[in-house]
């Protein structure tokens, strides 16, 4: 049955489709999967588009994407490979990757750390390139911070959007320098240029209610009911990568071990 979308959504699938096919390469490619709704919403495009894709999972044993992500992937029907990160020696994997990027930014430290393991699932199965969904929680104010910035107006929401988008873009190239080690590219569809300029001008009304909004990017989770998402995923809060994989969790804890100050 051929889903029934509203125009806007219509134009978004349209727009992220574009994006998609414009990083993808011909031969068999990877996606970094959470089974939240922007990497299930992903995944299930490039699966009705009839792409050759594996979907990679990274995170400690019994974390919360690991386990959820199964669930999505087999509902999905889309074939899946898990990274379980090894507790014996993450601690020295993070402190070669904070040296390697030597940013003081835990966030950057954080997601560099996930995609190194997501690019090492990555080689084991002989893919050079990994799509992520990056770019969707800044450009459709998926983080929780938006709640507080729409406080200030709509100016400032749009402010922050600048923000992130740029922090995101170099975050990522911090990442592909960390994921190069395994001739692996980390690729962002929805950082291109002509998607953020897409999703700028989408209505604010379309991605945050106002302060009380703990669901938001509202455009993006009904374009992925509609094409077929789990509800179970589409309709979730946002969990973000570093916490759903228990990085953030263990990071902190091996920090101490290195007597640095954060």
């Amino acid at each position: 049955m051929v889903p029934v979308l509203s125009e806007l959504e219509r134009e978004l699938h349209t727009q992220m489709v574009q994006a998609i096919e414009s990083v993808k390469d011909s031969g068999k490619m990877g996606i970094s999967f959470s089974g939240g709704v922007d990497s299930c919403l992903l995944a299930k495009i490039c699966q009705d588009l009839g792409y050759d894709v594996l979907l990679f999972t990274m995170g400690f044993e019994d974390s919360h994407d690991v386990e959820f992500s199964k669930r999505m992937a087999k509902v999905l029907g889309m074939n899946h490979e898990v990274e379980i990160i090894s507790e014996t020696t993450f601690s020295n994997v993070a402190k070669k990757i904070w040296d390697e990027i030597n940013v003081d930014n835990l966030s950057w430290n954080e997601n560099c750390i996930a995609f190194y393991y997501v690019a090492k699932l990555a080689q084991k199965h002989k893919i050079t390139k990994v799509m992520t969904a990056n770019g969707i929680d800044e450009l459709f104010c998926g983080y929780n911070a938006y709640r507080d910035s729409i406080l200030e107006g709509q100016d400032a929401v749009l402010g922050m959007i600048e923000d992130k988008i740029l922090n995101e873009t170099r975050m990522m190239k911090a990442v592909n320098q960390i994921t190069s080690e395994f001739g692996v590219n980390i690729a962002q569809p929805f950082l291109s240029k002509e998607f953020i300029e897409f999703a700028k001008v989408i209505p604010l009304e379309y991605k945050i209610k106002d302060k009380d909004d703990l669901v938001r990017k509202h455009l993006v989770r009904k374009l992925a009911v509609s094409i077929g998402v789990p509800e179970e995923s589409a309709l979730k809060l946002k969990k973000a990568m570093q916490y759903g994989s228990l990085i953030h969790k263990n990071l902190l804890k091996v920090k101490k071990t290195w007597n640095m100050n954060f």
